[in-house]
């Protein structure tokens, strides 16, 4: 499964239970802080509290252009596991 289908999928299947805040780093490295956000086929759009340097609440970000997914909530790590993730072993 490419990178692609692994982000849209965390961000299609985003429990209640974990808050929607934290970063999102671009290919580029560049953070980009949201406090929530919307998804559509091949586009996520992040909302933030407050403008970056530019002005801007509100970032399109195709998924192919994410590396990593910073969540700034303090949570256990079984928490994640409504969201696929498990224990190895």
């Amino acid at each position: 499964m490419e990178m692609i289908n692994h982000w849209r999928n965390i961000f299609e299947s985003w429990p209640d239970t974990i808050p929607r805040k934290g970063f999102v780093v671009n290919k580029l490295g560049e953070s980009m802080q949201f406090s929530n956000f919307m998804i559509s086929a091949g586009i996520l759009l992040l909302d933030r509290d407050t403008p970056d340097g530019q002005g801007a609440r509100k970032i399109m970000i195709g998924y192919d252009q994410i590396l990593t997914v910073k969540i700034t909530a303090p949570l256990d790590l079984p928490r994640f596991q409504v969201m696929g993730f498990q224990a190895p072993g």
